[in-house]
């Protein structure tokens, strides 16, 4: 373990040195376009047309650069200025989102649909855009109803005079009203409303025939596939003959002392809530697995230490002892084979 500790250091700091030469450069380049995008239709007085540039950005997770490292310098100069200023708007306001989810909740399928009321409440009022972002990378046709979405929301402000008198942060309806200068809640009520609902008018009739809403659950059942596979998850794999022929499960880490019997303590609870109390589980050192062990517990890590020493166990490879996904797998699969 101390190994592996020191050599996880080691990686990171090579990384950092990677991404600081190698990465950074490219996200300055990319906040430069950016700046000068926005500038030009400032320039132009085509503020609108802005979103082409931000709502994308935005999906991409270049958000906070977006706000903090464009808008809100430029919205501090003419706060300065004027009092106020639309820039603190153009990034925060969460009206085309919440369309995006309002578009899911009537037109979406699956978990997709189901998660998308929660995930309003989390966007809406707690300010964290980033929840609706995977909904339009799983579509990204979508991209077309944020940027009308945005534009349409920047026109009404401009139109009504809205402005903030700082940046909004985290971007929720809350606190938008909390910077919103005295006399500007209707005009910032209206862009919000007016964002949001063309976000939704563009984004339903996407969702709904350009066949991509159908794709969703299975982008996610890869996603969770892929993730599975990557924790090390043998659960698929495993071929259990009878539940009631299973008596021993010992959990395995480096000591056997800690996260091993921590997790052998939570398995014990839910298969005795399954009714296979008669199963006894036990934690032990890795390298000294007992040898009547039919099924071996252990950290995805200690994969090869715990073959070498419990060849004929089915392992079981989890990356969190005490909230694996695993653990209910493995007491379907006993019940299945009961």
């Amino acid at each position: 373990m101390l190994i592996n500790n020191f050599s996880l250091g080691i990686i990171g700091a090579i990384l950092t040195a990677i991404a600081l030469k190698g990465v950074a450069p490219v996200v300055e380049v990319l906040n430069r376009v950016m700046e000068s995008g926005v500038g030009f239709f400032v320039d132009h007085k085509l503020l609108p047309l802005a979103s082409v540039f931000i709502e994308p950005a935005k999906v991409l997770f270049l958000n906070n650069a977006v706000n903090h490292g464009i808008l809100s310098p430029m919205g501090i100069q003419q706060v300065e200025e004027v009092g106020k200023s639309i820039f603190f708007l153009l990034e925060a306001n969460p009206g085309p989102g919440l369309g995006i989810l309002l578009a899911y909740c009537m037109a979406g399928k699956g978990s997709a649909k189901s998660s998308a009321p929660g995930a309003i409440i989390i966007h809406f009022f707690g300010g964290i855009h980033e929840i609706y972002f995977p909904y339009i990378l799983m579509n990204p046709l979508l991209l077309l109803a944020v940027i009308a979405g945005g534009a349409s929301g920047i026109f009404v402000f401009q139109i009504l005079g809205v402005g903030l008198i700082s940046p909004a942060s985290p971007g929720s309806i809350l606190a938008i009203l909390a910077m919103t200068p005295r006399g500007g809640y209707f005009g910032t009520l209206a862009g919000v409303t007016v964002a949001a609902a063309v976000s939704f008018l563009v984004a339903l009739p996407l969702l709904r025939f350009t066949g991509k809403d159908g794709d969703l659950e299975e982008s996610k059942d890869k996603v969770k596939k892929m993730k599975q596979e990557s924790k090390g998850n043998q659960m698929a794999e495993m071929n259990i003959s009878s539940g009631s022929s299973v008596k021993k499960i010992v959990f395995a880490c480096d000591a056997g002392m800690g996260s091993s019997a921590m997790g052998a303590t939570v398995l014990k609870k839910k298969l005795a809530a399954a009714g296979f109390g008669d199963i006894s589980v036990v934690h032990s050192p890795v390298s000294s697995i007992p040898q009547d062990a039919q099924i071996v517990v252990t950290h995805k890590e200690l994969k090869e230490r715990a073959a070498h020493s419990s060849p004929d166990a089915q392992l079981v490879l989890i990356t969190n002892f005490m909230a694996a996904p695993e653990y209910d797998q493995l007491v379907e699969s006993l019940k299945e084979n009961r």
